[in-house]
């Protein structure tokens, strides 16, 4: 037994060494953290003028490494507003049967409206409320760029609030925890595996309208703030090839980062709350998250937080029991649902009649009519999107999905393409449409496929892997053909995938078009016939009657498609082509 003594030394020295390394590599890293969060905070509160603030930014490449965390740092503070709105307004709408008949409507048209309809909206308030300070214009670019990443995440969360297990439920109700302890203890942890991957993919859907948030053209005036995207802007403005092969290099290294260093230790990590007896059939792995491990400081600051959240969960008794009565009087419900339901259309018949007011007297109702028919153009570039990039990428995707070593490189790399933010390529199409001839009309469509095909491609590889082996083997032992093997095994597995990749890249390309049919390159401005035009010149103009007729038209497109097309074939793959 003596003989094994110098060897359980030597291991416990090596664990404490491997500890004091982890916990100098966390503590640089966070003291590295807050003082470039200290050096932005000058920035922000720099003095702002509207008359003099300037419209373009210095394409200098010393400025890039400031630029890019400036962004960094907005996309960062949309996502903790994206996750706090989440918590609050899926909790509202899983919780409460009436406040669901409301927020849920709201929120399907919320996802619905393009970026620049919230900005020519609330640019004015922020200003209001700031000012003499670039604080207003930074509040009016992460609100931009919060709504690109909230809806997709709120909906995610809700859904699973609303699917949990019985029997968490029932044990939540005997253990008698306070809604705040059932929140944190339940809740979160049963939607944490959605929330986390559903915000990846909202967090790269919030690269793709950086130029949008950070250049903000209303009302006839340009405000650019310093960031990666007005830099790009910048230098397409000015014809810099190479600084914009610059910014594009500096960004792929920014998303790769922010995908390794952020997301996966934090998908890494969800993967202890899933539920159910079987693990997950890929491990995921990381080492920053097995560094956090390793180091003894995270555990030391949960320590000295936990008399902060006994605090917390006293005063929250309040509120009362994560209990609803089993027994509720179905008269006093329908009664109650009746004036509920009349004071919310009473509110909603208002608001319409005061909008459709204020459209009149701006631009007239027949606006709606003219809109309409640009509606119809754009719906046309997304159809052709749809139907080639189905063409194109659903057999690379079932021919990556299918091999599990091709998946295993494959899969990472489609990450990144669908999180780097297309419209940085941009300026190279745009210069290769002008010296072609070409018109917008038609490259438009692939502007908008530039960004919106990856979810077709991510969507299709997935439902592809999920093929089960036991269907696999039969298709190959019964010796399939190509043809027979596609219409019997292939597309019947992956419809539910393509289709959610279709509804997303549909949406993706609708709000795609707000850029993607009016382009510029060196004082080269191109424009397409469609909504996403009449848009973003309504909202340059500082024409506020324009800005919200194009984005009604084009919130009723896309929540009318989705609710005629979209549902109907989500219905078909749930109840002819299910495996369960």
């Amino acid at each position: 037994m003596s003989l094994l003594r110098p060897f359980v030394g030597f291991d416990v020295t090596l664990r404490s060494r491997t500890r004091l390394v982890a916990d100098a590599v966390v503590l640089v890293a966070v003291a590295v953290v807050f003082w470039l969060l200290l050096q932005l905070a000058h920035g922000v509160d720099a003095p702002f003028n509207r008359v003099s603030a300037p419209s373009s930014v210095s394409t200098d490449p010393a400025n890039l490494p400031y630029y890019a965390l400036r962004s960094l740092a907005r996309m960062f503070a949309a996502l903790t507003i994206s996750v706090v709105f989440t918590f609050v307004y899926a909790t509202a709408a899983a919780r409460s049967r009436r406040a669901e008949m409301i927020l849920l409507p709201i929120l399907d048209v919320l996802q619905s409206v393009p970026v620049l309809g919230f900005l020519s909206v609330t640019l004015t308030l922020w200003l209001t409320l700031f000012p003499r300070t670039v604080l207003g214009v930074e509040c009016a670019s992460v609100f931009a760029i919060f709504t690109s990443q909230a809806w997709n995440m709120t909906f995610a969360f809700y859904q699973s609030l609303t699917t949990q297990s019985r029997d968490l439920d029932e044990a939540a109700r005997l253990l008698r925890l306070t809604k705040w302890q059932r929140f944190w203890k339940l809740d979160v942890p049963s939607g944490m595996t959605p929330l986390v991957w559903n915000g990846m993919m909202s967090f790269g859907g919030g690269w793709f309208f950086l130029i949008a948030s950070e250049v903000i053209s209303v009302n006839n005036h340009t405000y650019a703030l310093p960031g990666i995207g007005s830099y790009v802007a910048a230098a397409s403005e000015h014809r810099q090839v190479g600084r914009l092969l610059l910014a594009i290099g500096v960004m792929i290294v920014m998303v790769v980062g922010v995908n390794v260093l952020f997301w996966r230790p934090l998908t890494a990590w969800a993967e202890r709350f899933r539920t159910g007896d079987t693990a997950s059939a890929q491990v995921q792995r990381s080492l920053v998250l097995d560094l956090l491990r390793h180091s003894a400081l995270p555990t030391l600051v949960g320590r000295g937080l936990r008399p902060a959240g006994h605090a917390l969960d006293r005063a929250m008794r309040p509120f009362g029991l994560a209990d609803s009565p089993l027994r509720v009087n179905p008269y006093r419900r329908r009664a109650g649902d009746i004036a509920f339901t009349t004071v919310v259309l009473a509110l909603i018949g208002f608001g319409t009649w005061k909008m459709l007011v204020s459209i009149d007297h701006g631009t007239g109702l027949g606006e709606f009519g003219h809109a309409a028919l640009l509606g119809l153009a754009t719906f046309a570039r997304v159809l052709v999107l749809l139907v080639i990039g189905s063409l194109v990428w659903v057999p690379v995707g079932v021919w990556i999905g299918m091999n599990p070593r091709v998946t295993r490189y494959a899969q990472p790399i489609v990450q990144v393409l669908a999180s780097f933010p297309a419209n940085f390529l941009f300026p190279f199409v745009t210069l290769a449409l002008i010296h072609t001839g070409i018109s917008l009309n038609i490259g438009g469509i692939l502007l908008m496929a530039l960004g919106a095909q990856w979810y077709i491609l991510f969507n299709v590889i997935a439902g592809a892997a999920a093929i089960p082996n036991d269907l696999r083997e039969a298709a190959a032992s019964l010796r399939l053909g190509r043809s027979l093997r596609w219409r019997t095994l292939i597309v019947p597995a992956i419809f539910a995938s393509w289709v959610t990749g279709g509804i997303t890249a549909a949406g993706g390309a609708w709000n795609a078009s707000i850029v993607a049919e009016v382009v510029s390159y060196g004082g080269h401005d191109l424009t397409a016939y469609g909504l996403g035009a009449y848009i973003t010149h309504a909202t340059t103009d500082g024409n506020f009657a324009q800005t919200l007729v194009g984005v009604i038209v084009m919130s009723l497109y896309v929540v009318g498609l989705n609710r005629i097309f979209w549902r109907r074939l989500y219905r078909i793959a749930e109840t002819r082509y299910s495996l369960i």
